[in-house]
């Protein structure tokens, strides 16, 4: 059996992931089902999205001295993120197409994409906007924690080599979305191999 492509994303929260993911479904020739992190996140019990004290042991954030909020990883979390990675590779392994959008908060979960997803065609995506883009962002949606975006994006594309980057702050998604596409076509995708050797 032929196994499914994958895109993976990787970018702060209010960086354009989501408006990314569904204009690749709107023009990918082959069907792609939607895998990312926010699907699994909602999985969660609704006291563990609503509760401070619960949504801690997912994902919580600490402030450094200059005001600075890092995300810290719970436990809750970092077994989500390993289901997540075995879900996508579960799909793909049947002939399924997969785009998900991921936020990588954790070394661990770069390590553990690396491992899960050997032998799959991945193509990594980072998808960046500057700090103050993603901060206004935040602002205008009124439903997120401003500080959260920043304090990911300085951490999130550490370590990563990608495939192709774009910047949502220069095009919109479906240009994006149409850069992402005409690198599936080439091909050859070398990013979790390197980073694997590496």
């Amino acid at each position: 059996m032929t196994q499914g492509k994958i895109i993976l994303l990787n970018g702060a929260s209010s960086s354009g992931k989501s408006s990314i993911v569904h204009e690749l479904q709107g023009i990918l020739d082959e069907p792609y089902l939607e895998a990312g992190i926010d699907k699994f996140l909602f999985m969660l019990p609704n006291d563990y999205l609503m509760k401070a004290h619960l949504w801690h042991q997912v994902i919580g954030y600490e402030k450094t001295d200059n005001g600075d909020l890092v995300p810290k990883v719970g436990a809750h979390g970092h077994q989500l993120m390993r289901g997540m990675h075995r879900a996508i590779a579960a799909l793909a392994s049947v002939g399924n197409n997969v785009v998900a959008d991921h936020v990588m908060l954790d070394r661990l979960w770069l390590d553990d994409c690396i491992a899960v997803f050997e032998g799959f065609e991945l193509l990594f995506v980072g998808v960046q906007c500057p700090i103050e883009v993603l901060e206004a962002r935040e602002k205008d949606r009124g439903d997120r924690t401003v500080g959260h975006a920043a304090g990911q994006a300085k951490i999130i594309h550490q370590n990563c080599i990608y495939d192709l980057e774009v910047d949502t702050s220069m095009l919109s998604a479906g240009e994006c979305a149409e850069q992402i596409k005409g690198r599936l076509l080439v091909g050859g995708f070398k990013a979790f191999e390197r980073m694997r050797s590496g």
